[in-house]
């Protein structure tokens, strides 16, 4: 039986139809535009739980956000920065984190999205809206949600259960920018949810370079 389809906003009946959309996507990054390029930031601060509570801990962090080609889902247009960011606490070489993943920029519903993969055993989909020229935005993610979701491997999700998350981002006129990353832990024998917090400010060290049809196009 088929179904009744009237459509999805703001796209219409027509799922197959693709956009050609701009080959340059640093001119199409909206409120992540000041986000392309090598970062450093060296306050890291975060709090995490450890046996006897709260342990924090500084960090150093190396984020790089590249511009991809754009995405297409038949009519979705989206434009977006590939990112790997890599911390390690202050005058060590061991990993502390690492992340890597992908932000988008979908201009016809302002919409953000973070992918999130960690070695860990853990990935997300978070999203959130923002005007195009945004200074600051917000992505959220919940566990059990088909949308923007949780997903972590079994002993993760027994003992410390992410039951939600969220980064706030927040970019500077210095040229700089900011993040807070929350996410909300259930440990077991804790009579309340643990906020695992991270916060940092990053200073560009390196440009972005241009996707590859922007290069293609300027005969790069």
């Amino acid at each position: 039986m088929a179904m009744n389809f009237t459509g999805i906003e703001p796209y219409g009946d027509d799922l197959f139809t693709e956009p050609d959309g701009d080959p340059d996507t640093l001119s199409r990054l909206g409120p992540l535009t000041a986000l392309a390029g090598v970062w450093e930031g060296t306050r890291g601060d975060d709090e995490h739980p450890s046996a006897d509570g709260t342990e924090r801990d500084a960090f150093v962090e190396r984020y790089e956000l590249q511009p991809i080609d754009r995405q297409t889902n038949g009519p979705q247009l989206l434009y977006g920065l590939r990112y790997h960011t890599h911390i390690v606490k202050p005058g060590e070489s061991e990993t502390f984190h690492d992340q890597v993943g992908y932000w988008l920029w979908e201009p016809a519903t302002g919409t953000v999205t973070l992918t999130l993969g960690i070695p860990r055993g853990q990935v997300l989909l978070a999203g959130g809206t923002a005007e195009q020229d945004a200074s600051e935005f917000e992505v959220r993610a919940a566990v059990g949600s088909e949308v923007y979701g949780i997903l972590s491997n079994p002993f993760l999700d027994q003992a410390f259960r992410t039951l939600s998350y969220r980064m706030h981002v927040v970019t500077h006129p210095d040229g700089t920018w900011s993040y807070e990353e929350e996410g909300v832990l259930e440990i077991p024998d804790r009579d309340q949810p643990f906020h695992h917090i991270d916060r940092n400010t990053l200073t560009r060290i390196g440009p972005p370079t241009p996707n590859p049809l922007a290069r293609e196009g300027s005969g790069g």
